[in-house]
């Protein structure tokens, strides 16, 4: 099934680039990015964070009990991120001009996207050096991967800033969208709300990774660790809320979530979905049980898939009247087609490369 979905998508990728975005998209003048945008980068992106989330416990604040989640959490990062770099590319009317962005002579210094651009370029040729011990052990190249590890210090420090630098910049981005974008979504703490809650998914992806693999291929469970881990996760989530609402309240902007509206029903389902989140992660006797962890986790990566959807898209209307926008079979069945792409490269290496820590592989292989 999965195969079949990365073979439809190919299908409709091709097409794209032959005949255009208008031959498989429903983007406009009004609406110039969409589904592939949000959902591909801007959340693509975001669900690969949980390498960076777990570089800056383990190696800032030195929670080394950790470490046995750190190369799976590597692993879903630079999937991800090579999914969002993708999708930019496929989303650029002049794909064939994507260079450019590595071009200075090019820049525009005033683009909070050019930061965006870089950042996320940067970072994911990081991800590259970063995981690239696994294949070196894979392989038997002891001596490259001696040099790899020399250096690897100063590769996590800049892997840890970069992120920070372009996930803020990606609510940077709807500061420029002003009367545009609903007052239930527009604020100025759109950079640190973005930043803050893409931690909160990097550890929850964390989480919901190490429980459908130790499930799925019957590996030892790694709960305890998980249950650690979820107590912070709880704390940054409440933090997130206190702020999101301390802000709508201060700015007085609640009026639109009474109003009779999509948006409101789903900024609603958003909270709700956070707020359980929150409570599950806090509550020890919910810690303490694999399946409301579990629970907890989905909850959280759905409050913020569902958060970005808004912000970008449910949230945006346009400055001229007239457009709507609605993606089309094709627009979902290509990004259908990636996600099947990222998990089955995701299972493949997991299998071919020493992604679980040893006494997991151990465990594997018995």
């Amino acid at each position: 099934m999965l195969g079949l979905l990365v073979a439809i998508a190919g299908i409709f990728l091709l097409k794209r680039f032959v005949y255009g975005l208008g031959a498989v998209s429903n983007l406009s003048a009004g609406y110039p990015w969409g589904l592939w945008v949000t959902w591909d980068l801007i959340i693509g992106s975001s669900l690969g964070c949980g390498g960076f989330a777990m570089a800056m416990l383990i190696y800032v604040f030195n929670q080394g009990h950790y470490h046995p989640l750190m190369r799976p959490a590597l692993l879903s990062s630079l999937f991800g991120y090579v999914l969002a770099g993708s999708a930019a590319i496929i989303d650029m009317g002049r794909w064939w001009q994507f260079y450019n962005l590595l071009l200075p002579w090019h820049w525009n210094f005033s683009s909070v996207m050019l930061e965006t651009g870089l950042c996320v370029s940067a970072y994911t040729m990081l991800l590259f050096v970063e995981t690239s011990p696994m294949v070196l052990e894979r392989f038997g190249l002891e001596k490259w991967r001696k040099r790899v590890a020399s250096v690897m210090w100063l590769i996590i420090a800049i892997g840890i800033l970069l992120p920070f630098m372009h996930q803020s910049s990606l609510g940077s981005i709807l500061l420029v969208s002003g009367h545009k974008l609903s007052p239930l979504y527009y604020t100025p703490f759109l950079p640190l709300l973005f930043v803050s809650s893409v931690l909160a998914m990097g550890y929850a992806l964390v989480v919901f990774e190490a429980t459908v693999v130790t499930k799925s291929f019957r590996l030892a469970s790694e709960h305890h660790m998980l249950a650690r881990l979820s107590h912070l996760i709880g704390w940054i989530l409440a933090g997130w809320l206190l702020l999101r609402w301390g802000d709508l309240l201060w700015r007085g902007a609640l009026g639109d979530a009474l109003a009779p509206t999509a948006l409101a029903a789903s900024f609603w389902f958003e909270n709700a979905l956070a707020l359980f989140a929150a409570i599950a992660f806090l509550s020890p006797a919910a810690r303490r049980d694999e399946v409301w962890t579990f629970l907890a986790a989905v909850a959280l990566l759905l409050f913020a898939i569902v958060y970005r959807f808004n912000a970008y898209l449910v949230a945006y209307t346009p400055a001229i009247d007239g457009y709507e926008y609605f993606p089309s079979v094709q627009e979902i069945l290509v990004t259908l087609g990636m996600i099947a792409l990222e998990i089955l490269l995701y299972v493949v290496c997991i299998k071919l490369f020493p992604v679980l820590h040893a006494p997991v592989r151990q465990v594997a292989h018995a």
